[in-house]
């Protein structure tokens, strides 16, 4: 999953995104278990909008993502902002860190994107092994009910100033994974030419039994949940949860 045309057209349909919102929630929450300042990882960083903002808060950030492309936009933007950010291409399976991170976090379904529970698996070993012993590990996913009812085998159609976007995905026969078809259509001239771009990916959930099993297989523990980033409880019909963990003691 290269994501090389996605990245070009990503912040333009991620404007409904509350980053600045989504930002203060885990701030708030890494605060509150003593992690207001350090070294913070920001997995599946993509364009690295969420990056910018922790580092404004003063954490130390170290953003990783699989997509050069997604990368290249976030230097960009930590350039023009003034931020020191180190940005590194890695899978997020293959997280190889230079040393020991007080928090991390992955956000906006990003582990949902990796292929199979076995990866899903290797990327959680790979940050319980970059983790401190006393650091908090903050990610969201999204939930089978999202796929099934939300997302679905359904089509949505964005329409900006910088592109028209046809989404369109396809519900597996599990039930939990949906196949996601991205079609872009870019202005080339006013006399109405538009040049077409495509992306495929794919999104898997897992049931909430299955998250603490990869977990626990990975030697971290369940501290909070919650339904996306509000205090409330996840409920049946949550479409996304995010997980606050750490190291499991002995």
């Amino acid at each position: 999953m290269s994501y090389d045309v996605f990245s070009a057209y990503y912040d333009a349909l991620t404007e409904n995104v509350h980053y600045s919102a989504i930002a203060e929630r885990i701030c708030s929450l890494l605060t509150r278990r003593g992690i207001n300042r350090g070294l913070l990882l920001d997995l599946g960083c993509g364009t690295g909008t969420l990056s910018l903002l922790l580092a404004k808060q003063g954490y130390e950030v170290i953003g990783a993502d699989a997509s050069p492309d997604m990368l290249m936009e976030a230097q960009n933007k930590a350039v023009e902002a003034g931020e020191q950010i180190l940005f590194l291409c890695q899978p997020m399976e293959q997280l190889d860190l230079y040393g020991t991170v007080h928090a991390a976090v992955c956000t906006l379904d990003a582990l949902n994107h990796l292929p199979n529970r076995e990866a899903v698996e290797a990327a959680l070993g790979r940050v319980s092994l970059f983790l401190e012993p006393d650091g908090i590990f903050i990610f969201d996913v999204n939930t089978l009910y999202k796929h099934r009812e939300v997302l679905s085998s359904k089509t949505f159609v964005y329409d900006t100033e910088d592109v028209y976007c046809v989404w369109q995905n396809t519900l597996d026969a599990d039930s939990a994974t949906v196949h996601i078809d991205l079609d872009f259509f870019v202005p080339l001239r006013e006399d109405g030419i538009f040049e077409r771009e495509s992306e495929h990916f794919t999104e898997c959930a897992y049931r909430e039994a299955e998250w603490e099993e990869m977990l626990t297989n990975a030697g971290l523990q369940i501290l909070e949940r919650f339904d996306g980033y509000s205090e409330d409880a996840p409920h049946e019909t949550s479409e996304r949860i995010v997980y606050v963990v750490g190291k499991e003691t002995k």
